[in-house]
């Protein structure tokens, strides 16, 4: 009957609704880090003077409009910007808490190379699939930054034949993809203010052509650890364990591999027989890249250095956090007047003790395969 409620539509009192299912949490966005090869990239890198600290503030809310602004004019161009901010600009630039591991770039003096630490605060990392979208949105952020910033490097990288470097070989063959690359580059909870953020470290490498031209390609594979022409990685009974295949492969204590994503690219200069490559590795943790780093130039074990670097010099090297995309929209407020020097001076005083209580680290791994410094603090190296 219309209007009346019947038995079976009466509510049982003492029953609660069931819930519905509740939402994911979503993570926050990171900057455009992880994303396909382009033909073209710029690497910026710069220190900002004394008082330049607000212009800084001012772009870098910015960077993102900008990058669409100067790639809507080329659409299908790919046109992205990564802003990377060193250790010692952070305190200068932000209040409240740093991230986890971010430090100065360890320079690493083995027994024959050294990866030395060249001085920069900020990175903008310029990718497109032209270098005209490249170049121009790199000339407005010099422009919003003019008169407050020192150039310490500019180079402009094109990709090789087939993703290849000028040494010949397939480049970043073991970039992970998918959700593995996410795992990889992305900071997770476990620094929570900084989640979906990235650290990413640079090294110029100039290559000395006419004495790798000399090897025969057999032995440049040896040196390598993959085949030249099909990019297959040698056999673990052929490979030999100071090629650059081997020293590079790092797995934990639970036996997985650790990885970065590398977006290397070629550059040079035929007039001044400059010929290079540009490393830009990002990972969650430096500790992954560094412990590459430390296997190539201290060695693994010790004086077992990369062969590579018989034929490619480190001619600078540095460590940047690329924040989440949110950090940037909304910047925190800056230090309070005072705080950033002293905050500064605490953490000198405090990396001289632990350099003073480890010992010269940069030059002898511990016999557990660490440095004991920084991020690799107790870290163990498993190279295979």
């Amino acid at each position: 009957m219309t209007g009346t409620v019947g038995a079976d539509q009466r509510p049982v009192r003492g029953l609660q609704p069931v819930p519905g299912p509740q939402p994911m949490p979503v993570a926050p966005e990171s900057q455009p880090v992880l994303g396909p090869l382009t033909a073209a990239a710029i690497f910026l890198v710069v220190s900002v003077k004394a008082g330049g600290e607000p212009t800084v503030r001012d772009l870098l809310p910015d960077v993102a409009a900008l990058a669409r602004s100067v790639g809507s004019r080329v659409p299908e161009g790919g046109l992205t910007c990564v802003a990377g901010i060193g250790s010692d600009v952070w305190d200068r630039l932000f209040g409240g808490p740093r991230p986890a591991e971010l430090h100065p770039f360890l320079e690493l003096a083995g027994a024959k190379y050294t990866a030395i630490a060249t001085p920069g605060d900020l990175l903008f990392h310029i990718r497109a699939r032209h270098m005209d979208l490249c170049f121009e949105l790199a000339t407005q952020i010099m422009d919003r930054l003019s008169g407050w910033v020192a150039i310490d490097d500019e180079v402009h990288g094109f990709r090789y034949f087939d993703e290849r470097d000028l040494l010949g070989f397939v480049d970043g063959t073991e970039n992970p993809g998918g959700r593995a690359a996410v795992a990889a580059v992305l900071v997770g909870e476990d620094d929570p203010a900084f989640a979906s953020g990235s650290y990413v470290i640079v090294q110029k490498y100039l290559h000395d052509i006419r004495a790798w031209g000399t090897l025969p390609d057999e032995e440049q594979e040896r040196v390598i650890g993959r085949t030249k022409l099909s990019n297959i990685e040698l056999p673990d009974g052929v490979k030999p364990a100071n090629s650059h295949v081997a020293l590079n492969t790092i797995t934990g204590a639970d036996g997985a591999q650790r990885q970065i994503v590398r977006f290397n690219m070629a550059f040079g200069s035929a007039g001044r027989g400059e010929f290079g490559t540009y490393f830009i590795g990002y990972s969650a943790t430096p500790s992954v890249t560094e412990q590459m780093l430390m296997n190539m130039f201290i060695g693994n074990p010790p004086d077992n250095y990369d062969r590579i670097l018989d034929y490619s010099t480190a001619v600078s090297g540095g460590l940047f956090f690329a924040p989440p995309a949110g950090f940037l929209a909304n910047l925190p407020d800056p230090p309070a007047h005072g705080m950033a020097g002293a905050r500064g001076e605490a953490r000198a005083r405090q990396a001289a003790s632990q350099d003073q209580a480890d010992g010269v680290a940069t030059a002898t791994p511990s016999a557990g395969g660490s440095l004991r410094i920084g991020g690799l603090k107790g870290k163990a190296n498993h190279a295979s």
